[in-house]
């Protein structure tokens, strides 16, 4: 009965009415007025924005606030691979056979994530990790490697809650959420950097032009909290001990070693 409500109440709210009025809304200069009170609710570290807080005149500016340059220094070992995001690390772990990865324990389908079995295949056997963003993270994507953009696609529509509530009762939001997955290679091996719209605000907005990627580096942002999921090709990851699910991450800081094809 709570999942079923659960669904009931998201389905009804969440109408692509509903989400253009709330992105209206956030880029508005009335929501200026809520800034102040926003930043008090969801403790926004006020010290390490770019600017000081009454420079934003809109909520959509706060979103996409951007940080003082040093702040989230990146791990320099040039065989680390560090957290894209500011975030929650929800969960993490080996990718099965099957192309699922079991999250909060339930089965997600990399195939449908990425679209096909085919997009999946080098990923069965390898590593993925959940992470995700609140309304109160810095909202940014940065690079977790230096290597090439291969590929760069969309999926999906709609989009859902992707916070513990949704991965537990939401209808399997990682695979059906509106999405952006940029395939990177890098060492002769891949990793997808899945990254996927919250619920109202579908809105993910690349940054970063040409094909090559340098760690630590800007990349995109998100309009609103949401999560990114990152897929490793098997064999090319091996995870910090000292990470585990849940625990807060931050740009920059390690996640685990980029493996490359020619070291194993």
């Amino acid at each position: 009965m709570r999942k079923w409500l659960y669904r009931l109440f998201i389905e009804l709210t969440n109408h692509s009415l509903s989400s253009k009025l709330l992105a209206s809304f956030a880029k508005s200069r009335l929501s200026g007025l809520l800034i102040s009170s926003y930043a008090k609710i969801y403790h926004i570290n006020q010290d390490e924005m770019e600017k000081s807080l009454k420079n934003y005149k809109t909520l959509q500016q706060l979103f996409v606030r951007r940080l003082k340059a040093g702040v989230r220094p990146v791990d320099a070992d040039e065989h680390t691979v560090v957290s894209p995001v500011d975030a929650v690390i929800e969960d993490m772990g080996t990718i099965r056979e099957n192309c699922e990865m079991i999250v909060k324990g339930k089965p997600y389908s990399i195939a449908e994530m990425l679209g096909s079995v085919e997009a999946a295949q080098p990923y069965v056997n390898g590593f993925f990790f959940i992470l995700y963003l609140s309304p109160s993270h810095y909202h940014r994507i940065h690079s977790p490697i230096s290597g090439v953009i291969e590929k760069q696609w969309a999926l999906g529509r709609k989009s859902y809650p992707v916070n513990r509530l949704g991965l537990k009762y939401g209808r399997r939001p990682l695979e059906k959420n509106y999405r952006l997955i940029t395939e990177v290679t890098a060492g002769g091996k891949r990793l997808a950097i899945v990254k996927i719209g919250a619920m109202f605000v579908n809105s993910i907005e690349l940054t970063h032009e040409g094909e090559q990627l340098v760690k630590g580096e800007e990349m995109a942002y998100f309009s609103f909290g949401s999560t990114v999921v990152l897929l490793f090709e098997r064999g090319s990851f091996a995870p910090d001990p000292r990470i585990v699910a849940p625990m807060p991450i931050k740009v920059g800081e390690r996640l685990g070693y980029w493996c490359e094809a020619h070291e194993r």
